[in-house]
């Protein structure tokens, strides 16, 4: 499999293991050091924090759309950009947003990993 395609399974693990919910598969796929600025309020959460909030059921993935995923490959590194439509819920509060994205990938150990993920929402 060539990096592109691998860079893009990797993305749909990512958001596959989201809605189902899997840390398990979830936790492995992710850097060590991963961040995400978050599309609700551009706040900064690391790997521990998301994958408990997703754990303890803190977010819930209700559904996610991505559409126009665009890989560019930079040796061990890779950076995916496109836009997504997700509905969740964060504690009680359901929400549907659209984003675009950019998440940044990194391949260690000849795995493709997610280090970086940011959304903004588009309105």
């Amino acid at each position: 499999m060539d990096a592109e395609a691998a860079v893009l399974a990797a993305e749909q693990t990512f958001f596959s293991s989201l809605l189902a919910p899997d840390v398990a598969t979830l936790d492995p796929l992710l850097a060590d050091d991963f961040q995400i600025i978050d599309v609700m309020r551009g706040g900064l959460t690391s790997k521990a924090e998301l994958l408990g909030a997703i754990g303890a059921g803190l977010v819930q993935f209700r559904e996610i759309e991505p559409a126009e995923a665009r890989v560019r490959v930079y040796g061990d590194a890779a950076v995916v950009t496109g836009r997504t439509r997700m509905r969740m819920s964060v504690g009680p509060d359901e929400v549907e947003v659209r984003s675009r994205y950019t998440h940044v990938y990194v391949r260690q150990s000849e795995t493709w990993r997610l280090a970086s993920a940011q959304g903004t929402q588009v309105v």
